[in-house]
C-alpha cells in the first residue's frame, strides 16, 4: 500500500466530521474522493454495500465511523 492511499479521503471526512458528528455520530459513511455514498449506514456493511454499489467492485473507497476521536484496539 501506499503511504498516500486513501488520503483524499480522509481529508475529507476530517473537514466534514463536526457537521456529520451533529447529525450522524456513530453511524457508518463510505467515500471515494470527495464523494460520499448514498448517505450514512447503521452497520459497516451497509455502508461497504452501498460503496460497492456507487463506486464498483474494483474501485478503492474508504469506509469510516463517525467519531470524535478513532478507537484504539490492542491485540496480543
Amino acid at each position: 500500500m501506499s503511504a498516500g492511499l486513501f488520503s483524499v479521503e480522509l481529508d475529507f471526512f476530517s473537514r466534514h466530521r463536526d457537521e456529520w458528528l451533529s447529525a450522524y455520530p456513530g453511524m457508518f459513511v463510505a467515500i471515494q474522493g470527495d464523494i460520499v455514498a448514498d448517505g450514512f449506514f447503521g452497520s459497516y456493511a451497509e455502508a461497504f454495500t452501498a460503496g460497492i454499489r456507487k463506486f464498483g467492485v474494483g474501485r478503492n473507497f474508504l469506509v469510516k465511523q463517525v467519531w470524535t476521536t478513532e478507537p484504539v484496539y490492542v491485540v496480543s
